[in-house]
């Protein structure tokens, strides 16, 4: 393109000269016509007042400076040739003058009444020598008495050519290299963004913590918005599967126990074992209650993808309030509640969300700690983060069991031979992810120290 653009400017200025000279050819046939029309047979015109006029315009003075180039100098010369096209005039110190340039493109075309010009080279194989001639008819009562060609080498507007084709050389370039540089940005930036879906699309498949999806502009961004919706689809989907299986297999055991004690029961019983089967069938019942409801409590925060009521919350408020929730089984169980330290710290949250956390861990604790025993409470910071913690006594956990207990449905038999649903350290876990803190459960030996851990919003 760069080559099309440069290759154009020496013809453009030359058309645009040969405009000028045509008009300035005829200009000066004009000026030329009484003296060609008073020419004597075999005379010229060297010493005529036209001859003057262009022996004074060659020798005038000038300073021109055109956008900035100096022009010093005039240029055109002129010559004159009668009917038969032989020169009766030359401004260049007549060399020219009495020969036949009858044959020369200029005058032969021009003697027949069209439009006559040339380019002829000083030096065959040099361009740069180039003069261009136009000629334009000297007319008398409408009939042709000769031609006046004007003259102007091409040496003279090559300063103009060149500037021209820098200044597009120049121009070209820059944009050469802007384009390049656009072209290697939008390169980049699709890479990087096809890259980064690419990326997230692997953590998907590998199945590895969710990752957020990457936010991108335009169709990729709609793309990974769509696999981000796949994926929630899809995980939806394999998780109510699970839950649906584990449901099932937990059901079973308090059905079995309801069936068993059902059919004894229509046979003809004491009444001591009719009120123990009686009362195993309400045991069972209220554990099925409870299964349920804590699924739905569950099915309810994995549904939530953000906190609808957060504020600040006071997190010792929320211990109390726990605490309170469970007086019963505290008494129960004959527990005494010890408190270590007890910061008044604040947490962005759900209060209601964070009381049934802290009660959920209680629970955990109060069902594994022994008669009598001491749960260990706790409220304090580190760094940036504020902590609650619930130590028991109990048998704790194996180490192999740890990674497993906030599953749905996984537990372990507490002391007395029971066993829990397995939802109330699940249901911890999701409200901590609401909150973009972590439950974590470390071995106490003895027992197991249950920490919650959120982002500090401050302390008094």
């Amino acid at each position: 393109m760069l080559r099309v653009f440069v290759a154009e400017v020496k013809p453009s200025v030359r058309e645009v000269m040969e405009d000028i000279m045509v008009d300035t050819a005829n200009l000066l046939a004009e000026q030329v016509a009484g003296e060609l029309t008073a020419l004597p047979a075999g005379g010229h015109l060297q010493d005529g007042r036209f001859a003057q006029q262009v022996r004074h315009y060659a020798s005038r003075p000038i300073d021109a400076k055109i956008w900035g180039l100096s022009k010093r100098s005039l240029d055109f010369s002129v010559y004159v040739t009668d009917a038969r096209g032989r020169v009766v005039f030359d401004s260049r110190q007549g060399t020219a003058l009495g020969q036949d340039f009858s044959k020369w493109n200029d005058v032969a075309r021009t003697l027949r009444g069209e439009y006559g010009a040339r380019a002829t080279r000083e030096v065959y194989l040099d361009d740069r020598t180039s003069v261009m001639y136009v000629a334009a008819p000297v007319m008398q009562d409408g009939r042709i008495i000769g031609v006046l060609t004007l003259a102007k080498p091409l040496v003279t507007v090559q300063k103009f050519i060149e500037r021209a084709e820098r200044k597009i050389l120049i121009s070209g370039l820059w944009l050469l290299g802007l384009s390049l540089a656009v072209g290697v940005a939008v390169t980049a930036w699709l890479v990087w963004s096809v890259r980064r879906l690419r990326h997230y699309a692997q953590h998907v498949q590998a199945r590895r913590p969710t990752m957020p999806v990457p936010r991108l502009s335009g169709e990729l961004g709609d793309l990974a918005r769509a696999v981000d919706a796949m994926r929630e689809r899809l995980d939806d989907r394999e998780h109510l599967e699970r839950v649906v299986r584990a449901l099932t297999h937990e059901l079973k055991s308090p059905l079995a126990a309801i069936r068993g004690a059902a059919e004894l029961l229509q046979d003809e019983l004491p009444a001591a074992d009719r009120r123990l089967f009686a009362t195993q069938v309400s045991e069972q019942t209220e554990r099925l209650r409870t299964l349920v409801d804590r699924m739905l409590e569950l099915s309810k925060l994995e549904g939530q993808r953000a906190l609808a009521n957060a504020a600040p919350v006071t997190l010792d408020a929320c211990v109390e309030r726990a605490l309170a929730d469970r007086q019963a089984p505290l008494a129960r169980h004959r527990l005494q509640v010890a408190w270590g330290a007890r910061e008044a710290l604040q947490v962005h949250g759900d209060a209601e969300l964070l009381s049934v956390a802290v009660s959920n861990l209680l629970q955990n604790a109060i069902d594994f700690a022994p008669q009598g025993s001491v749960l260990e409470l706790a409220v304090r910071h580190d760094g940036t983060e504020a902590l609650v913690e619930v130590r028991d006594h109990g048998p704790g956990a194996a180490d192999y069991a740890l990674p497993h207990l906030t599953e749905p449905f996984y537990s372990t038999v507490k002391p007395d031979g029971a066993k829990g649903s397995g939802l109330g350290l699940a249901i911890v876990h999701q409200i901590m992810e609401l909150h973009g803190g972590r439950l974590s459960l470390q071995p106490a030996h003895p027992g197991l120290c249950a920490r919650l851990s959120l982002p500090l919003r401050s302390s008094a």
